[in-house]
């Protein structure tokens, strides 16, 4: 298997179809999706067919039994934070083939010890108006790894 362009993680998913969602933008991408339990979903065989995922066995997926066990397994290089809790924007990172790009869950983000592992410096948010609490998870997944895409294409 080819390296992925980028990592998608997603700690403690709690809906089905964002991760499903999710899941086609790493595929169509090249990118890898990893999936950090605990989720509020079941995704064996039968489920994810009965969720119409038909490509689910194209995806390069992997799961992980904890965010200990996720550094441990993969012991990140970059690792950039989505979060709204941060001024810095995506425009303001620089991506490289390969980063991990970290999304907490839908309702409650990351915990604190996530945000104090990463840091300010790899904290990055998605620029929005009009005082919007925030964006679809499965959106904003899908507008940071084509905005990566953007910066590796060198336009």
């Amino acid at each position: 298997m080819t390296a992925p362009v980028f990592n998608i993680v997603l700690l403690n998913p709690q809906i089905p179809n964002n991760t499903g969602n999710i899941g086609r933008t790493a595929m169509a991408t090249g990118c890898r999706l990893h999936i950090i339990h605990p989720i509020a979903f079941d995704m064996d065989e039968k489920a994810v067919r009965r969720a119409g995922l038909d490509y689910w066995h194209l995806l390069d997926v992997r799961e992980h039994e904890s965010w200990e066990a996720f550094l441990e397994q993969e012991n990140p290089d970059q690792l950039w934070l989505f979060t709204t809790k941060t001024n810095r924007t995506l425009w303001d990172a620089e991506f490289s083939k390969g980063d991990y790009l970290l999304f907490g869950s839908e309702q409650h983000g990351v915990p604190k010890e996530v945000h104090d592992f990463i840091g300010v410096d790899g904290s990055l948010t998605l620029p929005m108006v009009n005082d919007a609490r925030s964006l679809n998870l499965a959106t904003a997944v899908c507008a940071a790894v084509y905005e990566g895409i953007r910066q590796l294409s060198g336009s």
